[in-house]
């Protein structure tokens, strides 16, 4: 060990102190913003198409046409998945900190432009509701390899997986704090103008004021993060990108010095042996890098993507379910601010009891249990409780079984948080150099959102119902719930065995990961294969 640097010596062996705190909260306010931004959207769906899909006589209220829902929901994942690797890579050219910044002030202006719009005709709205969200997805998408790379680099090698895992529990708050919002909006709104349900009367179900109620709920978004710019300015750039990428022994002893409160000596004549070592040169694209890193790579990206196209899947036909479980009434029975109300409930409830409790088992288990046992066994329960809602699924839906379908519902959500859609995030932070470490986040969590866009439009269509009679407006027959939960069920049983590529780091320091230490190295070849 006698070439490992001293300031990331010092990080490693750092006990837990405030500034760690001060880190969590900084990168956990990005990933609060994008967990309300992406999810704020299915609150108003069912409002946007009363608003400006209503045809007049009509049984029913409008809805928004599957062309126009699926651009709607699905663009910000575009522009996640195109700022993923964008900033991604940015975030190794040019330093975590000077990038980290930017992505916070597109997230801030985006998220104040899409509740504003050119026009008043259906269409001007949704295209400017759609073209903002794609950016606030695009500066979205940099938080994910940023946050994470600089949690990762920041912590101590003991605590890291939890200190990464809280940065991402941040989206639990998120979520649960979009549906409290449009709780609060929805009610002021219903007791200023009591409006009756659309049966009723249905010109006065829908007062003018609602158009306001969707676009406060998109604009709040801006005000965490707005909160958040000046402390991520005054954050100092991580060690190790400083040391080992940027090459400036000098800047990164003084930076952590500062952070660490303890006096640190600039190695520069180790940083320089470093840099000139050719093991530590090596390209994203190059042979050695896919004989070191290749199958972990392969691991981490289809683990997330497999992830992700079932999480995201279940968060978009949450609202179906809990109209098939008789949560949320038919829409003609309601006016429309109460339905925007009635989903949020519904959101708020599964956020509470299903999403932020696995968040935080593993937050306190990680490093104890480790990575690799997290995933496998989140993977597992997820495809248990898959098979157990599908196989009898006519069972679930009877009047009586309600709260049984729900109480699994949630179990599957909380061993996915309590698994691999937390483990997908840190795994990526830790096993790649540093000088390719935020590229390799972005690529992995990209492929996480193109299993979200899969997960997304490809269960949107496929959970319709067989019968041509039972599907919503606009679509086409799907395979039903039944066979659309079967084939989630299998999606996750193929994440347990991906999730043999990816190894353990529960412990190690990054530098003994990822081999950037020549001596390390040397013990590495001669320990037998």
């Amino acid at each position: 060990m006698a070439r490992e640097l001293g300031v990331l010596n010092a990080l490693d062996g750092a006990k837990t102190q405030w500034y760690h705190f001060t880190a969590i909260v900084i990168a956990g306010m990005g990933f609060f913003t994008d967990a309300y931004d992406l999810f704020c959207i299915s609150l108003v769906t069912k409002l946007l198409g009363r608003i400006y899909y209503t045809a007049e006589g009509s049984a029913k209220p409008g809805t928004l046409p599957p062309n126009v829902a699926d651009a709607v929901t699905g663009v910000a994942f575009c522009g996640t998945l195109a700022g993923q690797l964008f900033f991604g890579w940015l975030g190794d050219k040019l330093g975590r900190k000077r990038v980290y910044g930017i992505t916070l002030l597109l997230m801030v202006f985006c998220a104040v432009a899409s509740g504003l719009s050119f026009g008043h005709s259906a269409k001007s709205v949704m295209a400017t509701l759609c073209f903002f969200r794609f950016w606030l997805g695009f500066g979205i998408g940099g938080d994910y390899p940023l946050s994470a790379t600089i949690m990762s680099e920041y912590a101590n090698k003991k605590t890291r997986g939890a200190f990464i895992a809280a940065v991402f529990a941040m989206q639990g708050f998120g979520n649960l704090t979009g549906g409290i919002v449009a709780i609060i909006v929805s009610t002021a709104f219903d007791h200023a103008y009591n409006a009756p349900s659309y049966e009723v009367d249905a010109a006065a179900s829908l007062p003018s004021q609602a158009d306001y109620v969707w676009r406060i709920i998109v604009m709040f978004g801006a005000i965490p993060a707005a909160l958040t710019y000046y402390w991520r300015m005054k954050m100092p750039e991580t060690a190790r990108y400083t040391a080992l990428v940027a090459k400036n022994a000098k800047q990164a002893a003084q930076d952590m010095s500062k952070v660490l409160q303890v006096e640190l000596e600039a190695e520069v004549e180790k940083t320089e042996r470093y840099s000139q070592d050719p093991g530590n040169s090596f390209g994203l694209f190059s042979k050695e890098f896919r004989k070191r890193h290749g199958l972990h790579l392969v691991g981490t990206t289809v683990c997330w993507f497999l992830l992700d196209i079932a999480f995201y899947s279940q968060n978009l036909f949450q609202k179906d379910i809990f109209s098939a479980i008789g949560w949320i009434p038919a829409s003609q029975t309601m006016s429309a601010i109460e339905e925007v109300f009635k989903i949020a409930r519904a959101q708020t409830l599964i956020a509470l009891c299903g999403l932020i409790p696995g968040y935080w088992f593993t937050v306190a288990f990680i490093d104890i249990l480790g990575r690799f046992t997290i995933q496998l066994m989140g993977f597992f329960f997820m495809t248990v409780f898959m098979f157990a809602l599908a196989i009898p699924y006519h069972h679930w839906t009877l009047k009586e079984n309600r709260i049984g379908f729900l109480v699994m519902y949630s179990l599957t959500f909380f061993f996915a948080n309590f698994g691999p859609n937390a483990t997908t995030f840190i795994l990526p932070a830790e096993i790649f150099p540093a000088r390719l470490r935020s590229t390799c986040h972005g690529i992995s969590a990209a492929a996480g959102k193109a299993g979200a866009i899969v997960g997304a439009f490809g269960f949107l269509y496929a959970a319709q119902s067989t019968n041509p009679a039972k599907t919503d407006a606009g679509y086409p027959p799907g395979i039903g719930v039944k066979n659309s939960l079967l084939m989630l069920g299998g999606i996750n049983f193929l994440g347990m065995l991906f999730t043999l590529l990816v190894p353990e780091t529960k412990g190690k320091s990054l530098e003994e990961l990822t081999g950037e230490n020549e001596e390390e190295r040397s013990n590495l070849r001669t320990v037998p294969e």
